[in-house]
């Protein structure tokens, strides 16, 4: 097990610690649902510095990751961050990601960190062809993500940016907590606003302790993996591994908005064509009818009985009070106000298909 640089400052907030994807990770402090309304309401802050990070830059630095990934990043300017995906060459998806664009003919891609050493050999051997100069900076950069309602006007006396200026999916690089070049990224997972700080190892624990002095009359805390999972999933964000993998298509995944057919990419072609005879499964989103709490790997049934699917991502949602979920199921059960039932145990539960995102704000 790795530890992140900030390993002994969350023991000694009596965070309970976990092995996540290598590494000793902080999964909670006091308590999943008051760290998810925390976020919610006021601002906390997770630390996600097992995220991998990897540099592209050169000349041929766009043509590798137009190659590599599903998302045109040629639409991107100094400043732009996109979501995107690895196809392989299955119809699955190797790992998701964001693509920062820092320069001209110069990126980052941020990973999962589950798939980072599997992402740098993929990324590679197709750099193989294009020779793009890749750097491999997982070890030596952190990463915060201090999110919630109050988080700009909570942090703004840290930086001489105006941080409230930075859209949604937009970055600056500048001073914050008296480092300079540190990436400041409207990139959140949450859906309640904030942003993510990029820094090196030697200046996150400078870092996090002038953060939690800035945001001390704002009731800030910091938060743990668990309530970031179900932060992600009342806003419908997919998680690698459970609700995308290796064999789900992006098409069957609902990611066919990032997945453009207008250039070339690793399994376009079959991409293109699953799109066209349209896939005869989907990822949906789901809210249970009655009380019950639906889990990563229930079955889908139908009235009889039948598996039909699996429930990829589920929990009892802190905000709305009740079950929800993600699972794949027959594209004809695909649209919004379908009726499926989850396998809880041994009682089918009834279930409606709803439209994304669950919590609206």
């Amino acid at each position: 097990m790795k530890n992140i640089a900030l390993h002994s400052v969350h023991e000694n907030l009596g965070a309970k610690m976990v092995p996540f994807a290598g590494f000793n990770m902080p999964v909670q402090y006091e308590g999943v649902t008051a760290e998810h309304n925390t976020v919610r309401e006021s601002v906390g802050v997770f630390d996600v510095s097992h995220m991998g990070e990897f540099l592209v830059s050169g000349e041929n630095a766009l043509a590798l990751i137009q190659k590599v990934t599903s998302n045109d990043a040629s639409k991107l300017e100094i400043g732009d961050a996109q979501y995107s995906c690895f196809p392989n060459e299955e119809n699955g998806i190797v790992d998701d990601l964001i693509c920062y664009k820092i320069e001209d003919n110069k990126y980052l891609l941020v990973v999962n960190a589950s798939n980072i050493e599997k992402d740098w050999n993929w990324i590679s051997k197709y750099n193989q062809e294009f020779n793009a100069d890749l750097r491999d900076l997982s070890d030596d950069y952190s990463l915060l993500a201090i999110q919630g309602p109050k988080a700009v006007e909570a942090m703004q006396s840290l930086s001489s940016l105006d941080l409230a200026s930075i859209p949604f999916y937009k970055f600056k690089v500048g001073d914050f907590a008296g480092i300079e070049n540190v990436i400041i990224s409207a990139t959140g997972y949450t859906g309640s606003g904030g942003f993510e700080i990029y820094c090196k190892n030697t200046e996150v624990a400078q870092i996090w302790e002038k953060v939690f002095e800035a945001g001390a009359d704002f009731g800030i805390k910091p938060i743990g993996l668990a309530a970031r999972d179900t932060l992600r999933l009342e806003m419908g964000y997919c998680l690698y591994g459970n609700d995308i993998d290796d064999t789900t298509s992006p098409i069957e995944a609902g990611l066919g908005w990032i997945t453009k057919f207008t250039k070339d990419f690793v399994n376009a072609d079959a991409l293109a064509k699953q799109k066209a005879d349209k896939p005869t499964r989907k990822l949906v989103a789901f809210e249970l009818d009655v009380r019950g709490i639906p889990r990563h790997g229930y079955d889908i049934v139908d009235e009889n009985g039948n598996v039909i699917g699996n429930v990829t991502s589920g929990t009892m949602s802190p905000s709305l009070g009740k079950g929800i979920g993600l699972g794949y199921v027959p594209s004809t059960l695909a649209k919004t106000g379908s009726k499926i039932n989850i396998q809880v145990r041994k009682k089918a539960i009834p279930a409606t298909v709803v439209k994304l995102p669950f919590y609206k704000g």
